[in-house]
């Protein structure tokens, strides 16, 4: 399966349950390396806007209903900051992406 880059994560992603979610947090280096070849399912143009900034792929805006197993990792760039404005590509000032691989096992 193609690991999917995620503006959110939710528990209504996960299939079946019990499952054990983990968390670590990435480096924008470590962030760009993870970002290769994954699948966007970032539902948001602007958002998407600034992840293809940061992280150096094109990352399309595509909604997406996200379904996760057991053995699934996604790459989650958590924004930190103020909204957004309309047709932001760049983060503004005090705005961050907190970079997250985040595991269903």
């Amino acid at each position: 399966m193609v690991m999917k880059i995620l503006n959110a994560f939710s528990f209504n992603m996960v299939g079946s349950y019990p499952v054990q979610i983990s968390a670590r947090e990435l480096t924008t280096a470590e962030a760009k390396t993870a970002a290769q070849g994954c699948e966007s399912a970032v539902g948001h143009v602007d958002t998407a806007a600034v992840f293809t900034e940061q992280l150096g792929v094109h990352v399309p805006a595509v909604r997406a209903t996200v379904a996760l197993n057991k053995g699934d990792e996604v790459l989650v760039g958590q924004y930190r900051g103020p909204r957004l404005q309309e047709g932001a590509t760049t983060l503004p000032p005090g705005a961050s992406i907190q970079w997250l691989l985040v595991t269903v096992s």
